[in-house]
């Protein structure tokens, strides 16, 4: 039983990511034929994005695979068979108990520990791919954007390492622009005084919650070998950096030898909105419970709906058998497939269910508490479609024993 419903799994598991990839992999080879994807990335980025569809295919393979076990048990009455030697089909599902705890802890693994880092390795290559492809479009005399970075360039090398007469603008939002501090790695000249009589600062930037452009003017600028890191580092010499406030007459200024800026950040940092998915559990349940520094409240309630949705989804293994041994039922010559398409519309609901409270969590309008109660709902469900038609049965024969009782109880009336 245990491998047949494991082989049916597998087999619709796999027909799944052929359907879910197709679509992801004709888009990847577009990008990489237009030239801004390395060939040889296309698989390592398939790769790190298949936890993502997994931790939603899986639970679904599975509901379906036990959907087509047991409904093939009753449509060849083998049910009634197994039924009739003293075996219920609560006892029958009992069996797969080892193969539901592998998935569930598969799942959980997935969910948890998995999808961030696939999506946290895939994004990492995109931003190395988008700032080569930006380095490759580098021309002369002309600005090129990559993110939040600006780029002129007056001359550069033939192998454009090394770049002449650099202009680098970035624009920051205000949230980090509010933490930010003064970079370690500016190298001052030690004739700062004389280059800058007035004030080396000329004034602070003011602590009004407002964006923040930061101009770096250089001679020349050289690419630094990170490796694959993938962080991309410029080193600037000769230079000066101004910070400038959007709406404020204040700015910073600088004058530096040589300054390494890196144009690639790692998504490890601070927990934002715009990078949960990929934060790891440890920061995001620090941020979750504000033990930790963040950027806003929403970016609290974000952590919260993030992690109460990947504590969620390896429930829904749990979920699966109990709704598939009822729900598999047929009656002789209904066939298996009527009630499949229904059940795969309500386990499907379920995990919308999880997907919707995600953002409903995020925009606080509900607790994250609300996980604990959809997962209980359906827990309710599953119990009732499983012992609600035996409780009927036996509250019908107490009745009508009860009636029996009363009709052959004597009658004493007057003589």
């Amino acid at each position: 039983m245990t491998r047949q419903v494991a082989s049916t799994t597998a087999l619709v598991l796999g027909f799944l990511v052929v359907m879910m990839l197709g679509g992801r992999l004709i888009r990847y080879f577009g990008i990489a034929a237009e030239g801004r994807l390395d060939v040889s990335l296309l698989f390592t980025i398939i790769g790190y994005n298949l936890p993502y569809f997994l931790e939603l295919i899986l639970p679904l393979a599975f509901f379906i695979a036990l959907m087509l076990v047991f409904g093939r048990l009753y449509i060849d009455q083998e049910m009634a068979v197994i039924n009739a030697s003293g075996v219920s089909r609560g006892k029958l599902a009992r069996l797969i108990t080892p193969l539901i705890l592998a998935l569930f802890v598969g799942e959980a693994a997935l969910s948890i520990v998995g999808k961030p880092w696939g999506v946290r390795s895939s994004e990492t290559i995109w931003q190395q791919q988008a700032l080569t492809s930006a380095f490759d479009l580098i021309r002369p005399n002309e600005f090129i954007s990559s993110g939040n970075y600006h780029l002129y360039v007056g001359s550069l090398s033939d192998d454009k390492t090394q770049l002449q007469d650099v202009v680098l603008i970035q624009t920051e939002p205000k949230d980090k622009a509010a933490n930010r501090t003064t970079p370690e790695s500016i190298e001052i000249p030690a004739d700062f005084s004389e280059d800058l009589p007035n004030n080396p600062i000329a004034t602070q930037v003011s602590s009004s919650p407002i964006s923040t452009d930061t101009i770096t003017l250089a001679k020349r600028a050289e690419q630094v070998e990170t490796g694959n890191s993938g962080v991309t580092q410029l080193d600037l010499f000769q230079g000066r950096r101004y910070e400038v406030g959007a709406g404020s007459l204040k700015y910073n200024q600088v004058s530096f030898d040589r300054y390494r800026i890196s144009l690639t950040e790692s998504s490890q940092e601070t927990v934002t909105e715009d990078n949960i998915e990929t934060q790891a559990v440890g920061p995001l349940w620090q941020a979750a419970t504000g033990s930790a520094q963040v950027s806003s409240i929403d970016a609290i309630r974000a952590a919260q709906g993030e992690l109460g949705y990947r504590f969620a989804l390896p429930w829904l293994m749990i979920i699966a058998p109990m709704l598939a041994v009822p729900l598999a039922q047929v009656r002789p010559r209904q066939g298996r497939w009527l009630r499949l398409f229904p059940s795969i519309l309500l386990f499907v609901s379920c995990a919308l269910g999880i997907i919707s409270l995600k953002n409903a969590v995020s925009k606080g309008s509900v607790t994250v508490w609300a996980y604990a109660w959809l997962i209980l709902g359906f827990m309710a469900l599953a119990l009732y479609l499983n012992w609600g038609s035996r409780i009927q049965h036996r509250l019908r024969v107490r009745s009508k024993d009860k009636v029996l009782a009363a009709a052959d109880s004597p009658q004493q009336g007057p003589l």
